[in-house]
């Protein structure tokens, strides 16, 4: 019971850990999809829009998903080329 306490008690990891499970990297795979329909949908209907300032908000979340979907691809690339070297 006290190791239990102790777990929940944890600090928040500074930083993302260097190897990734199988189980973060589904995960990891189901956001960068999210990320990537939602930004083209965004796109769609900016395209579609006649409001500017609908357009221009679309826009925004288009760039919003585009940014995430990179930082995601970002992280995952330095995964792999680290876990490559070892």
């Amino acid at each position: 019971m006290q190791q239990q306490n102790q777990q929940f008690n944890a600090q928040p990891m500074p930083q993302p850990p260097n190897m990734i499970s199988p189980k973060d990297l589904s995960y990891l795979s189901d956001m960068l999809s999210w990320n990537l329909n939602a930004a083209k949908k965004a796109h769609f209907f900016a395209s579609q829009c006649t409001i500017p300032e609908v357009k221009q908000a679309l826009e925004q979340t288009c760039q919003m998903h585009e940014t995430q979907y990179q930082t995601l691809l970002q992280h995952l690339n330095q995964n792999q080329n680290q876990q490559t070297m070892i």
